[in-house]
């Protein structure tokens, strides 16, 4: 679910993080305590990476993908067939599903981006059924996810003004203890916590760099407003500051915090 125009290219969002996140998803699926044969809605399903874990791992009656960004939606149709899926523009905001319409909702990657997210948890709430499951993850900005926090590092030492574009100081709640506050204060029960950690090993250099050469997300949208000279700077000191193998691969990893509740039985 997208809420900036950074997020346009399907594509270019695979190469920059999406191909990380699809092992994060597959992941989060397994954990999650929902019987095969529901029905299942992906809020903010960008490139399909969640509904399509959700196919391979939870055995759902049918997936409802909903994103703000037509490009991705075309993206996850394109990329993910199967006949148990369907996608469509939507607002995490304002979702398009009736009350109680699907037994578990998910979302991955996008509480952050939104601008009322209480509201959006709400929402989520509502179009779960009774003792149905609500669950998320967002990325561990501020450490975990460390191909983005450690860019933001070197992008600050270079231009103290860059930290208030850092999404670990942008976004608080990717964080577990307020990703908790969020889901009991929305009304749901049983609320847990959690994280998933993946490797995220690159190539070499360019394999890395190159996704933040595309314009798709906060960091490539900084990368691609800098000057030729101040962009070659931040690549040669990332080159100084990441761990290197002799054989000239990166080996970093990704942290997702994860948060799940349910919809209480009582009067909704």
């Amino acid at each position: 679910m997208t809420t900036s125009g950074t997020w346009s290219d399907g594509d270019r969002y695979e190469c920059y993080v999406g191909r990380w996140s699809r092992p994060v998803a597959r992941r989060f699926v397994a954990e999650l305590p929902v019987p095969p044969g529901r029905r299942w809605l992906d809020v903010g399903c960008g490139t399909g990476a969640l509904t399509a874990a959700l196919l391979e791992v939870a055995a759902p009656a049918a997936v409802l993908g909903l994103d703000a960004s037509p490009a991705f939606v075309r993206h996850a149709t394109a990329h993910v067939r199967d006949d148990r899926a369907a996608f469509r523009t939507g607002d995490a905001q304002a979702l398009p599903v009736a009350d109680a319409g699907v037994d578990a909702v998910v979302s991955g990657l996008v509480l952050n981006f939104l601008s009322d997210q209480p509201g959006a948890v709400a929402e989520m709430r509502r179009a779960a059924v009774p003792g149905g499951l609500v669950a998320a993850y967002v990325w561990d900005y501020a450490g975990g996810m460390q191909l983005i926090h450690r860019f933001w590092d070197a992008a600050v030492q270079l231009d103290p003004a860059a930290r208030a574009l850092d999404e670990g100081v942008r976004f608080p709640v990717c964080a577990p203890d307020r990703l908790r506050r969020l889901w009991a204060a929305t009304g749901l029960t049983e609320v847990d916590t959690g994280e998933v950690v993946v490797p995220t090993l690159f190539a070499g250099l360019d394999d890395l760099w190159a996704p933040f050469l595309g314009g798709t997300g906060p960091a490539p949208a900084y990368v691609a407003a800098l000057g030729d000279r101040a962009r070659a700077a931040l690549r040669e000191l990332l080159r100084d500051r990441l761990p290197t193998r002799p054989d000239g691969s990166i080996p970093l990893s990704a942290r997702a915090w994860t948060v799940r509740g349910r919809v209480p039985w009582a009067a909704r």
